[in-house]
């Protein structure tokens, strides 16, 4: 009965392999539910580096790199090579049982690169979101304090206390409510929506005088680059502001570096933009180069406020996602990705805006090293216009180019290919976008 049960599995693993696109998206419809929203219609077959092949055999370059996930790209052979070391040793003790050197090697190393020369731990646990719930749960037991504030536009994740702390109502919020109490939202400075720094600290002081006591406020979390929200970054004052304000009122700062981390903004960390430090600090996605791992890391004392049991989880530090992990440390040293985010970042800038003469729906090209975004908006006005974006992207997807939008209005594009990407194949990726980009413009215009 069993190894009936095993060929079946088998026998349809087989046969799904040799589907063509439109037949697996028939059987992912009646199998999945609509809530997990998939962007392609395609279907993956292999990846390598920066390029993505569909079980047809059409390529693709990939901007989107898993959402943030892939600054060391696919399949890089270093990652792949320590986690079939790992395969061949053990693939899950739960850490919180029999306890590996991995785990703690990578602690360690996480320690060390992190902004601050202070005394730090860093515990480990599997997605994003994950790292977040566990920020705000140190905060509380180390200030005894329950109020969390975020920001508008902010996106940290889907789960429940992630929702709450989420600034963007469609998709992620939309009929999961109530949320968890005690969370409050600021506005996040954006010039080119016109809140200033001076105008979202000004409200942060509103917010102490109408709905919170700072007294009860454990912690203000943000994105240094915000990433769903449409890849704006933060102001250098404002941050310098932040942290002020947070240690004459006892507040906790905690600095979401989900997306923003591992080289990505052409420093290991966004943060270290600013010559803030942080009190903790999260991370996921690039961490592990595409296995399921994420983090907090922060003061010693801070993160030792959680009683025994508190912090962890079954899954908690795989020890195959920690070997990869480890690997993408050595490989963004090794391949200087700090130096070539920078590099990157500068040559996609200067492709788009020599669009800025025909693509008029251009508003603002922005972003800290390769973590960059274009945002569109109608010619003449300050209106958003998510429909061009749209365009655009449907375009070069047409053509082999992958990209993602973002932004609370759904109207801008942001960049997120491997660090690691080739030369010549991030020159062939730029001439997809500029024709894309000229394709629609033309057509608005002709409209």
């Amino acid at each position: 009965m069993k190894n009936d049960g095993v060929q079946a599995i088998q026998a349809t693993a087989s046969t799904l392999a040799n589907l063509s696109n439109a037949e697996l998206q028939q059987r992912k419809n009646a199998a999945t539910p609509r809530g997990v929203g998939v962007m392609c219609d395609f279907y993956a077959s292999h990846a390598l580096n920066a390029e993505i092949w569909d079980v047809e055999g059409r390529r693709y370059i990939d901007f989107a790199a898993g959402i943030a996930v892939l600054n060391t790209g696919h399949r890089h052979p270093k990652l792949v090579a320590a986690i079939q070391q790992q395969l061949g040793k053990f693939t899950h003790t739960a850490y919180q049982i029999v306890p590996y050197a991995g785990y703690v090697e990578l602690a360690e190393r996480i320690n060390a690169v992190t902004p601050g020369s202070h005394a730090k731990k860093t515990a480990f646990f599997s997605t994003g979101a994950e790292a977040v719930e566990n920020a705000v749960k140190i905060a509380r037991a180390a200030t005894g304090r329950t109020a969390v504030i975020a920001f508008s536009g902010a996106f940290h994740g889907r789960t429940m206390m992630g929702m709450a702390l989420t600034g963007k109502v469609v998709p992620y919020k939309v009929g999961f409510g109530p949320f968890p109490s005690e969370v409050y939202h600021a506005p996040f400075p954006v010039a080119l929506h016109g809140v200033s720094s001076d105008a979202a600290l000004a409200a942060l002081q509103s917010l102490f005088k109408a709905d919170v006591d700072p007294q009860r406020v454990a912690a203000i979390i943000l994105e240094p680059v915000q990433g769903e929200g449409g890849f704006y970054a933060a102001p250098f004052e404002f941050m310098q502001a932040l942290r002020k304000l947070c240690d004459e009122q006892g507040i906790l700062l905690i600095v979401d570096e989900v997306q923003t981390g591992f080289a990505r903004t052409g420093k290991l960390f966004a943060i270290e933009h600013y010559a803030v430090i942080p009190d903790l600090m999260t991370m996921a996605k690039s961490l592990a180069g595409g296995m399921p791992l994420s983090a907090v890391c922060g003061r010693a004392e801070i993160m030792d406020a959680a009683a025994p049991g508190g912090l962890g989880g079954t899954y908690a530090g795989n020890p195959l996602a920690v070997a990869s992990a480890l690997a993408v440390l050595d490989v963004i040293e090794e391949e200087q990705l700090v130096e070539r985010a920078n590099l990157l970042g500068k040559k996609l800038k200067h492709a788009l805006e020599s669009l800025r003469d025909e693509v008029p729906q251009i508003a603002e090209i922005r972003g800290l090293g390769a973590m960059v975004a274009l945002e569109f908006m109608r010619p003449g006005t300050r209106q958003a216009d998510p429909d061009f974006a749209r365009r655009v992207q449907a375009e070069a997807l047409n053509n082999g180019l992958l990209l993602l939008t973002c932004g609370v209005y759904g109207n801008a594009i942001r960049f997120l290919f491997p660090l690691t990407i080739e030369d010549g194949l991030m020159d062939e990726a730029l001439g997809i976008l500029r024709a894309a980009m000229k394709t629609v413009a033309a057509a608005s215009a002709s409209t």
